[in-house]
């Protein structure tokens, strides 16, 4: 866990200083993080990557309305 917790210090700091750099998040955050985890923009994603997306969120409302 420990070692989980010093990789995602160490993207956040990475993302910042990516920021810094080109003064966009969205271009920033996707330099960092590594392609192999296939994480596209909302914008760009699939319907499915979007249905399933909208189905947690449904879900995470349901939950607080009890």
């Amino acid at each position: 866990v420990e070692e989980l917790m010093v990789f995602l210090d160490v993207a956040v700091f990475e993302i910042i200083l990516a920021y810094l750099e080109k003064k966009d998040w969205k271009d920033a955050f996707f330099s960092v993080l590594p392609q192999r985890k296939g994480a596209v923009p909302l914008a760009e994603a699939d319907d499915s990557s979007k249905r399933a997306l909208s189905g947690r969120e449904d879900e995470d409302n349901d939950s607080d309305s009890s």
